[in-house]
């Protein structure tokens, strides 16, 4: 049943269990695309990272197919407190002046990127940096408010990641668009990789954050619904269980899951090894929607 406690202090019996369940998942997952969307702490802690490294590594060993959209907002801001810049939020999103979003270019399509490809790639993978501005991938028009440089996508061209992938690469991609008219854009990338998930017929969206999942109360761990229908969710709004910083994030999971995406799952990507519970376990970790 999905949503019991994971325990990781097993025995060898169990081990063995969890490899033999791990089976029908395999063969289930096997030439499927799966999208990963990477952020939050399991970007920050070393520890983390190299475990995120590791599972994408063996997803990819057994035959699925992944995609990884990345974001970086406490690396933006690092860089922005370095030449004396206030960084500014407005509903959640980051205010990008033409000054700010060359500093996200550099970070995200330079340093954020090309770090996480090398720790892929030491781990044992085979990955390829992208960003939206490649192949135009993602092509984007300015989004409504005064928030300057911040893009809603208008096209998602897919064709470089099909090229990559069926090359054996692991594509990683920055989220910053192209404009029609020489503009580059800041992307949210929960939004961005569900649309790519969408556009690719991925089997499972997966955006891994810092809360559990979906909690009927903040503030207990263990009320984590741990299955959602897509047409709850505005019920669920109204109720108040879905507020705050979930609603974005719960309405790119609903939009991927109606743009075709099979299923959306909000982890926690500070629990090690998270994204192989929810593949390839009975039991599953945090919330899926379908």
């Amino acid at each position: 049943m999905r949503g019991r406690v994971w325990n990781m202090q097993v025995s060898n019996s169990e081990r063995a269990n969890i490899l033999v369940q791990a089976l029908p998942y395999i063969k289930k997952y096997a030439g499927a695309t799966v999208v990963v969307k990477y952020g939050g702490n399991a970007m920050l802690d070393e520890e983390l990272k190299a475990a995120v490294m590791s599972d994408i590594v063996l997803m990819q060993l057994v035959g699925v197919n992944v995609v990884v959209v990345h974001g970086g907002g406490p690396e933006i801001n690092a860089m922005l407190k370095k030449i004396g810049k206030e960084s500014k939020f407005i509903g959640g999103l980051r205010y990008t002046d033409q000054e700010t979003m060359d500093i996200v270019q550099q970070v995200l399509a330079g340093k954020v990127n090309k770090d996480l490809v090398q720790l892929l790639e030491d781990a044992g993978g085979k990955a390829i940096g992208l960003c939206g501005l490649d192949g135009s991938l993602l092509k984007a028009d300015k989004l409504e408010g005064d928030l300057g440089f911040v893009g809603e996508i208008r096209e998602v061209n897919v064709e470089i990641i099909h090229s990559s992938v069926k090359n054996g690469y692991i594509p990683i991609v920055s989220t910053v668009a192209a404009g029609y008219h020489g503009e580059v854009y800041n992307i949210n990338a929960d939004v961005a990789a569900a649309r790519i998930a969408a556009e690719l017929g991925a089997m499972k969206l997966i955006l891994m954050t810092d809360v559990r999942g979906l909690l009927r109360d903040v503030a207990d761990p263990s009320t984590i619904i741990p299955v959602v229908n897509v047409s709850d969710v505005r019920r669920l709004k109204k109720e108040g269980v879905i507020s705050g910083g979930m609603i974005p994030k719960i309405d790119c999971c609903v939009d991927a899951v109606r743009r075709g995406v099979g299923r959306a799952h909000i982890i926690d990507g500070r629990i090690q090894h998270s994204i192989l519970v929810e593949l390839f376990t009975d039991q599953g970790i945090g919330t899926m929607f379908y």
